[in-house]
């Protein structure tokens, strides 16, 4: 489980690895642009029920810490529809990677 730190809260984001990896790129990529935006999440099992969004601004401290050692291999269409769904008013909203079955 990866470890998204937010501002100077103490208090990490717990992401899965894969799903972190893959919202670093689209974040990175629009705060290298001075955009800002929201990032929006179900609370994880075991966590208080509910959802929570956080306003993502260049200024505001970020950190990702990964408890695997080796970067996962990235999916391209996972990154692009996180990236269409920055530019949306409602923000970023971390869902599940969706896996095309292959019949």
């Amino acid at each position: 489980m990866g470890l998204l730190y937010y501002g100077g809260s103490r208090d990490p984001i717990m992401v899965e690895d894969r799903a972190l990896a893959h919202l670093k790129v689209v974040v990175a990529t629009k705060l290298r642009r001075n955009e800002s935006f929201t990032l929006s999440w179900q609370h994880p099992e075991g966590a208080e029920p509910g959802r929570s969004t956080i306003w993502l601004h260049p200024s505001i401290p970020l950190r990702f810490v990964f408890d695997e050692s080796e970067p996962p291999e990235l999916s391209a269409e996972w990154i692009t529809a996180m990236a269409h769904s920055a530019n949306s008013s409602g923000g970023i909203m971390l869902l599940p990677e969706q896996v095309e079955s292959e019949e």
